[in-house]
């Protein structure tokens, strides 16, 4: 019995992707960090508790959704032999993301009106990225399009603490920034997805012209962020730059694409850490 339970919270443990956990708790961080406006607002309790719902049931509910849904195609991707799972079928994770789905529901209850728009935006794009009747990852650019849902979770938390929606060009660069990074992950997949009749944008665009696309992608959210601080614009630009890199140096993407959560972990620390500086200087701390 204990075995047993402790293959299958093994098994919701790796679908649940904890590599990239911090795709949707980390914009959280990032939105409580802009959004406060004291060291007292960084430590509501609703600030935590968002951010532990987008931390693992959220990401239950996205992936266990988008496993349900691609169980056949998942059968030629060489990317569920190790580092992910394949669904078996079986009850237990249509279960699990409906108790996702219903605990995320509580987000609403520890929101302002002011956040909501971006938690429905979330669940909706959430499922339909992968179910039908969109399935938006079957449809070249708007699989890459709905992708923004990625920077909801961060929209919701600044709206948490401001009662009001981030700035427009903040979000025109956080959705640019996601649609690259989505973008640049289904390169790995282009094989095996071709091999199953699905096409994306990667698939239509074939592996060089994807690089083009997401460097695109970055370089336009940087100019969009930049319109909100110039230092953000700069920081973003390490995506093009990065991107490139990877493109000359004959690196294989398959690689690549696993150092993303690292560079993103680092770019979202820098941005929050320069967010936190409007709360308490520098020298308020330093020696």
């Amino acid at each position: 019995m204990y075995a047993d339970v402790t293959a299958r919270g093994r098994y919701l443990l790796k679908l649940s992707r904890p590599r990239f956990w911090f795709y949707l708790a980390g914009p959280v961080v990032v939105g409580v960090a802009f959004g406060a406006a004291t060291v007292a607002e960084l430590f509501k309790p609703t600030n935590f508790l968002l951010f532990g719902y987008f931390l693992l049931p959220a990401n239950l509910f996205l992936y266990g959704v988008n496993d349900v849904f691609d169980r056949d195609v998942d059968e030629a991707n060489p990317k569920k032999d190790e580092k992910e799972v394949r669904y078996d079928g079986g009850p237990l994770v249509p279960a699990v993301v409906v108790g996702s789905l219903v605990l995320g529901l509580g987000t609403f209850l520890v929101t302002p009106q002011a956040a909501w728009p971006f938690l429905a935006g979330f669940f909706l794009l959430g499922a339909q990225y992968s179910a039908p009747p969109f399935r938006f990852k079957t449809t070249p650019f708007l699989d890459s399009v709905s992708n923004g849902l990625y920077i909801l979770p961060g929209a919701a938390a600044f709206a948490l603490l401001t009662g009001s929606a981030p700035p427009v060009a903040a979000l025109v660069g956080a959705w640019l920034w996601a649609m690259g990074m989505h973008t640049f992950s289904a390169i790995p997949d282009i094989a095996p997805d071709r091999a199953a009749g699905i096409r994306t944008t990667a698939t239509v665009l074939g592996e060089e012209r994807t690089y083009v696309y997401c460097a695109a992608c970055w370089l336009t959210s940087a100019v969009a962020f930049a319109a909100v601080d110039n230092r953000i614009g700069l920081l973003l630009l390490a995506y093009p730059v990065v991107v490139f890199a990877i493109y000359w140096s004959g690196i294989a993407v398959d690689r690549a694409y696993w150092w993303y959560p690292a560079i993103n972990t680092v770019v979202g620390a820098v941005l929050t850490m320069g967010a936190l500086t409007r709360i308490v200087s520098p020298e308020a701390v330093l020696p």
